[in-house]
């Protein structure tokens, strides 16, 4: 945590997750290629690694779950692409990752918080690989968070328009939840 003149990190295969805060503040690191052995990768884990530009994931990834804000004021992020087996992406996941404007989100996600990519102004593109049935929570409603773990009381959206999608995310629904049955 705030190691501040790390640039370059290699994740052995033997570890299978990546704990809270494990990298928060790592303000010089450039660029990550998570294993395929992690499982999860937790809460704030890379938030504020600034001058983050790529993060990638080795083929066949066993990842399923991004903790809150795992990513979020990574400001040099400009892509992202969500493997399939992931099924949750948190709260505020990519919030002010001011350079984002391509996130692809795997055929597995069927939750993703509130705020996930909340003030990513240069947003234009989020591609959903599974267009099935998403819905969407508003957290001022009665039980939305119960709701979203649930899967009931939402309103159904349509995500098949990239363009739409970048739109729902940085502004229109940035305080819902989404959720996939």
């Amino acid at each position: 945590m705030g190691c501040v003149r790390l640039q370059a990190l290699e994740i052995p295969s033997s570890i299978t997750s990546i704990g809270d805060f494990v990298f928060f503040h790592c303000y010089s690191l450039q660029s990550i290629e998570i294993p395929n052995s992690i499982t999860s990768i937790g809460r704030q884990v890379f938030e504020n690694c600034k001058e983050l530009k790529s993060v990638s994931f080795e083929k066949n990834s066993k990842l399923e779950s991004i903790g809150d804000y795992a990513f979020a004021y990574c400001k040099s992020l400009t892509s992202i692409e969500i493997p399939d087996g992931v099924t949750s992406i948190g709260e505020g996941a990519f919030a002010w990752c001011d350079s984002l404007t391509s996130v692809t989100i795997g055929n597995s996600v069927t939750n993703i918080g509130k705020n996930a990519f909340y003030g990513c102004d240069s947003l234009t593109s989020v591609t959903f690989s599974d267009t099935s049935t998403w819905y969407r929570i508003s957290r001022y409603d009665d039980n939305a968070y119960e709701n979203w773990q649930n899967k009931t009381g939402g309103t159904e959206i349509d995500v098949t328009d990239a363009s739409n999608n970048a739109g729902y995310f940085k502004s229109t629904y940035i305080n819902y939840y989404w959720y996939k049955i």
